[in-house]
């Protein structure tokens, strides 16, 4: 075994180990007041017909988000099927509930190889929608802080700094990208210099792959595609926080005086900092975000609590899972049907 490969399975298995101590210490957290038998009994109560509709708006938001995608793209190639968009959204979130952030690659990778266009480029798409992703929920939490009727900074004290560093990030990853398009001829010269002096194959190869990573950084041309991609994105949001509303019907907690959209908003927006943290699918850092506004801002007894902050998991959870083992299944009993291969975990990374 070469040094090389010694290194990366040291890297992997120390990502995998603090994966796991991150998930395990937040789980810690949000459990550590809750009677889980009860939290369990108050998720058997819940009507199926809640859970339904719970599901339906999460596919819709899911949806949405393809959709958007679709207009990222269009300027890469114009007739992209919306099934195979919405099926490597799917496929992320499912891939990201086993390894966080491992998602992002693999939906490139995927939609790549069914459309039969660069996953190079359609990373870089990937890398855009999430800062826009990012700018979104960070102006939504601002939204929630002039809507709640009290002061959210005094009720959670972590999130003035957490909004200071992730506008810092919004600012800093908008002008390096901007600074890259523009000066991509002095970036591409001191890539491939660099990379010279080590491999002339490497250069070759990063060279092409810079050019196709830029093409996706700049793959939103059109005014009218910009408009689109902004109304898109306000559409999740809105989306994201009825799903929120929705679970708050499937445990009663809607017939609390301060329970409406608006603390759907804020409930949604808040808990979402959750899934940034690099745990399985949101797993520990979702519940002990969740629980906490639930419990701290909205004074839900931490039982129910917990059976909303499970429950909801849950449902997200299992549906990706499957979503993505489905989606890989009949895409590819099409693709036979077409006379094309059919493409897994491996082979979407083949050229």
């Amino acid at each position: 075994m070469t040094s090389d490969k010694k290194n990366k399975n040291i890297t992997r298995y120390f990502s995998a180990v603090v994966t796991l101590i991150l998930t395990a210490l937040f789980l810690v957290i949000a459990f550590r007041n809750v009677d889980l038998k009860k939290s369990v009994q108050i998720i058997t109560e819940t009507s199926l017909i809640e859970i339904f509709i719970y599901l339906l708006v999460f596919f819709a938001s899911h949806l949405a988000r393809a959709i958007r995608w679709k207009y990222m793209l269009l300027s890469i190639k114009k007739d992209i099927s919306l099934n195979h968009l919405f099926g490597s959204v799917m496929v992320s979130y499912g891939v990201s509930c086993v390894v966080p952030r491992a998602g992002e690659l693999y939906r490139a990778l995927f939609l790549g190889k069914w459309e039969n266009i660069s996953r190079t480029t359609v990373l870089g798409t990937v890398v855009i929608e999430r800062i826009i992703d990012i700018t979104f929920f960070a102006f939504a939490s601002l939204i929630s802080v002039s809507l709640y009727s009290g002061n959210l900074y005094q009720e959670i004290t972590w999130l003035k700094t957490s909004l200071i560093i992730g506008f810092g990030f919004i600012f800093f990853a908008i002008v390096f990208l901007l600074l890259l398009i523009q000066n991509q001829e002095k970036f591409r010269n001191w890539l491939i210099w660099t990379s010279s002096k080590i491999s002339s194959k490497l250069s070759e190869k990063l060279n092409s792959l810079f050019d196709t990573l830029i093409a996706g950084f700049s793959s939103i041309k059109k005014s009218k595609h910009i408009f689109a991609v902004l109304i898109w994105s306000f559409i999740i949001i809105f989306l994201y926080a009825l799903n929120t509303f929705v679970g708050f019907f499937m445990f009663d907690m809607h017939n609390n005086e301060e329970i409406n959209f608006v603390s759907a908003w804020i409930v949604m927006t808040i808990s979402s900092f959750g899934v940034l943290i690099p745990t399985p699918g949101g797993t520990g850092s979702y519940h002990a975000i969740a629980i906490f506004v639930l419990t701290q801002v909205y004074h839900f007894n931490y039982n129910v609590s917990a059976a909303y902050a499970i429950l909801t998991h849950f449902l997200s959870y299992v549906a990706f899972i499957l979503s993505t083992l489905l989606i890989i299944y009949f895409f590819n009993k099409s693709r036979i049907k077409k006379g094309l291969a059919k493409e897994n975990f491996i082979s979407v990374f083949k050229d």
